[in-house]
């Protein structure tokens, strides 16, 4: 009898044994496991700090505008954003173009990598594919981006507006795309009235960093509007300001009006979401209204300085649900 009780009082032990061992292993695992959640969540929030801190230094006003839309697409956009200045900046911080390839190289591969589910290790990168997985982003308006800053690398003058007005719809007028679709809009109207945004975003961006790009003994205004009037480049350089500069500012800044008039002639047939995606207008509108009470002078010192009623106007913008 005793004999029998030692038995069941051994098999009892050791079936209390390995309830404690697997009780232990699962309690360990379980630890790990929530260890490993804190720091993917902590590694997350450092990407989107990073992504925010980029675009409040590079891009202010696209900043200001992606605080304006609701919360389920801000940090998308703010991930957008972030790409679209990475890749805007390559043309400014490399000595050579090939340099520049390989960073362009490294976008087409990672864009490749992001629709695959295997982002690189790299914070914009973390951000964009987790835009992509939450809106099902387009990849065709990503690879149209880095395709045409790619060629933007060989270091010219646009020919003629035309050509800048290409450039900018596959750049500006494709975020602005992605940014709609981050909103849940799928409108033809709201698409025609982004692709002239785009295109005026691309012509003032253009018009409003020639003082910069001159000081670098860099000019980027279309030679045909240039011949036109007579203006070179060396003129740009030397900061003219001269009538034959400031109307050729005047065609180009005209031009750019046309397209913000075009775009609000869909304003009628636009759903009201895609205006939070049209905000730019604003900061567009502001510019072409201050180089016109400069005369058109675009070496204007008044022209550098930010407007600080900027993030109010956008605000109210945004509040009256009108671009």
């Amino acid at each position: 009898m005793a004999a029998g009780i030692s038995a069941k009082h051994g098999l009892l032990s050791r079936k209390t044994s390995l309830f404690l061992t697997v009780h232990r292993q699962i309690s360990a695992s379980s630890v790990c496991l929530h260890r490993a959640e804190t720091s993917a969540e902590k590694t997350a929030q450092i990407n989107e700090k990073i992504c925010l801190d980029l675009v409040r230094s590079r891009d202010y006003d696209g900043f200001v505008s992606s605080l304006l839309l609701p919360e389920e697409a801000r940090r998308s956009s703010l991930a957008l954003r972030a790409f679209n200045v990475e890749l805007a900046q390559v043309k400014d911080s490399v000595s050579q173009k090939s340099i520049g390839l390989m960073r362009m190289q490294f976008w087409r591969t990672a864009i490749e990598e992001i629709y695959r589910d295997d982002p690189p290790n790299q914070p914009v990168s973390a951000e964009l594919w987790r835009a992509v997985r939450k809106h099902c982003l387009t990849k065709r308006w990503l690879l149209r981006i880095i395709t045409e800053r790619e060629k933007d690398l060989d270091d010219r003058a646009y020919r003629n507006l035309q050509e800048l007005e290409k450039y900018s719809e596959n750049t500006q007028s494709s975020l602005i795309y992605l940014l709609l679709e981050c909103l849940g809009v799928t409108n033809v109207h709201a698409d025609h009235a982004a692709s002239h945004i785009g295109k005026a975003q691309g012509i003032v961006t253009c018009l409003r960093a020639t003082p910069h790009h001159s000081g670098r003994r860099k000019v980027y205004l279309p030679m045909d509007i240039c011949m036109l009037h007579g203006a070179s480049q060396e003129d740009f350089i030397r900061g003219s300001r001269e009538q034959n500069i400031r109307d050729v500012a005047y065609d180009i800044a005209s031009q750019a009006h046309v397209h913000l008039q075009h775009a609000r002639s869909f304003s009628h047939n636009v759903p009201e979401a895609a205006h939070l995606a049209f905000l730019q207008t604003v900061v567009l509108e502001d510019y072409l209204q201050r180089v016109r009470r400069a005369d058109f002078d675009i070496f204007n010192p008044s022209l550098k300085k930010r407007n600080p009623l900027l993030p109010i106007q956008l605000y109210l913008r945004s509040w009256k649900k009108s671009y």
